[in-house]
């Protein structure tokens, strides 16, 4: 699965959207800013998590913290987040390449709210050195996401 899975996702449902593939390891926040040219906050990072024994994906922005109240208040309970094995084994891609798309099982997606201050993101594509270029809304559409408020950002520095 991963890539290919990935590449059959938007062969199908939007040809349009190309993967960028790099040389370069985008599976941080950090390394795929570095890699992408692009501010961290606009990485669309995947964050795997199970409520109450279900498993579903967090989509927010790059420098977004989970927020346990919040994630309490939207799904009835503190999130716990997936092991390695369980990520790769529910989605089909591995850690670092975890994205929305082309998934090998049918969990729910959600994206947080913070992707919305955003024209475009830059999620992964499946593997730790591919990402594509998506708004957020598109993203939503094309996924079947449902828009949550679970994270927190950081206070912009004035200084």
């Amino acid at each position: 699965m991963s890539l290919a899975s990935v590449r059959a996702f938007f062969a199908e449902k939007a040809p349009d959207i190309a993967i960028i593939a790099q040389a370069a390891s985008t599976a941080t926040v950090a390394e795929a800013a570095a890699t992408l040219g692009v501010a961290p906050a606009r990485i669309a990072k995947t964050l795997s998590i199970r409520v109450d024994g279900q498993p579903m994906l967090i989509v927010t922005r790059g420098d977004s913290r989970l927020d346990n109240r919040k994630t309490k208040a939207a799904f009835g309970n503190r999130p716990r987040m997936l092991g390695a094995e369980d990520v790769e084994a529910l989605t089909g891609h591995p850690p670092g390449g975890v994205c929305p798309f082309g998934l090998a099982t049918a969990i729910p997606v959600y994206c947080d709210i913070s992707l919305r201050a955003f024209d475009t993101v830059y999620p992964a594509a499946g593997a730790r050195t591919a990402s594509v270029c998506i708004t957020p809304e598109r993203m939503v559409a094309l996924t079947g996401a449902a828009w949550v408020d679970v994270c927190t950002v950081p206070e912009p520095d004035d200084g």
